[in-house]
């Protein structure tokens, strides 16, 4: 009991520090905004300042995003339309036009008077625990002392009670305002750009099975057709074998090659073993330690899995290329009608949604069942990588935990 209350003091502590240095943060960039603001009209001075500071405003939001999922529980999806950066029409145009940015400003403003308040009231109490300490009182009377401090620990417990709840009541706000919007335009949009990348995807993915046809088991028939045409023709019986030789073995390679394409287009290992044991020869394959925990108690849809499936594989890819790991982590559950998976890695961070076509791919391929992805990678790492599947379970079966080295 006493290590819990120390735990949970010490969280709470952690907590405390946190929220005030991010609503500090939160401070200063509104007033940034506001000097900008002011600053337009000369010679364009403002408009520059203004491009700059959307940059670590929208790092503080996503920061605070991340930090809201893994306190409730559940990703937070990025609202945003465009990137920010420091060029004008390029993108400060685009950035004040995102519904998104207001909605980070609107935060920055809310963030940072309720953490300035709530660190004032516990710094209140606090000092009125000096303060009683201190008092001649409690040297005069037993009875005035066992009162003042009865005093002392009813603070004490406020404060801890208080502090976990701020925290929640944070992560909540958070969510409320740094979630993208669910107006009826704002649906439409997304299902549009949803509907147009996942026809892009699957055009992209018939391109790359015509090619890989093309190149490869297409070539060798071809290949077969003539060494049978030249045996037929041949007189010679050892020409005739080399021949025969040259197509049978021509005939393994075109066997591998339409494996592969089949494994690539939905993996034998992923319709015999599910989704819990496709994930785990994904990360026995894996160059990387993965340690795997797995809540599943069914099975999705195959086009669901085969979506979770090729997400996981991918990311762990990336995270084997990229990232300089040590140690990665999957975690798959289903809770609320939602299918969550998260993979994670202990590497340098920095992953940058905007630079590469990985994570583009992963959102791509998620936005086809109207997935979200949320990225979590500080510089100096962890890197999270959060999926989130809207999909109902079938075929009940319960897989344990276990790690894979």
């Amino acid at each position: 009991m006493i290590r819990r209350t120390l735990r949970r003091g010490l969280g709470s502590a952690g907590g405390l520090l946190l929220n005030a240095a991010t609503g500090v943060a939160a401070l200063l960039l509104i007033a940034l905004m506001l000097v900008s603001a002011a600053l337009v009209p000369v010679a364009g001075i403002g408009l520059w300042l203004l491009a700059r500071v959307l940059t670590p405003v929208r790092s503080l939001a996503r920061f605070q995003r991340a930090w809201a999922g893994r306190t409730l529980g559940r990703g937070i999806t990025e609202p945003y339309r465009s990137p920010a950066g420091p060029g004008i029409r390029a993108h400060l145009i685009p950035c004040l036009r995102d519904p998104a940015t207001w909605r980070d400003l609107a935060w920055l403003a809310v963030h940072g008077v309720t953490s300035a308040l709530f660190t004032i009231a516990v710094w209140a109490m606090w000092s009125a625990i000096d303060l009683i300490l201190y008092l001649p009182v409690t040297r005069t009377g037993s009875s005035v002392s066992v009162a003042l401090s009865l005093a002392i620990t009813a603070i004490v417990a406020v404060t801890l009670m208080a502090v976990p709840l701020f925290r929640a009541g944070q992560a909540r706000l958070a969510c409320l305002l740094l979630r993208p919007g669910f107006s009826a335009a704002e649906r439409i949009r997304q299902l549009t750009e949803s509907r147009a990348a996942t026809i892009g995807a699957q055009a992209a993915e018939l391109r790359r099975i015509e090619r890989d046809l093309h190149d490869g088991a297409q070539a060798r028939l071809v290949s077969i057709r003539m060494n049978l045409g030249l045996a037929r023709g041949n007189r010679d019986p050892v020409q005739i074998q080399e021949l025969v030789e040259e197509a049978w073995e021509s005939v393994g390679q075109a066997l591998t090659d339409l494996r592969d394409l089949v494994r690539g287009i939905h993996p034998p290992v992923l319709a015999d073993r599910g989704l819990s044991g496709a994930i785990e020869a994904a990360a026995l394959l894996c160059p990387v330690p993965v340690e795997i925990e797995i809540d599943l108690p069914g099975r999705p849809e195959a086009p669901v899995e085969s979506a979770a499936y090729f997400a996981a594989g991918e990311a762990l890819t990336n995270m084997a290329k990229h990232s300089g790991a040590t140690r990665a982590w999957v975690r798959l559950r289903h809770s609320g009608d939602v299918l969550r998976l998260t993979v994670g890695d202990d590497g340098r961070g920095g992953a940058d949604p905007s630079a590469g076509t990985g994570i583009r791919g992963i959102e791509r391929r998620l936005s086809a069942f109207d997935g979200s992805l949320t990225v979590s990678s500080p510089v100096g790492g962890p890197t999270e990588l959060t999926m989130e599947l809207p999909c109902a379970l079938s075929s009940p079966k319960i897989s344990p935990s276990y790690a894979t080295a």
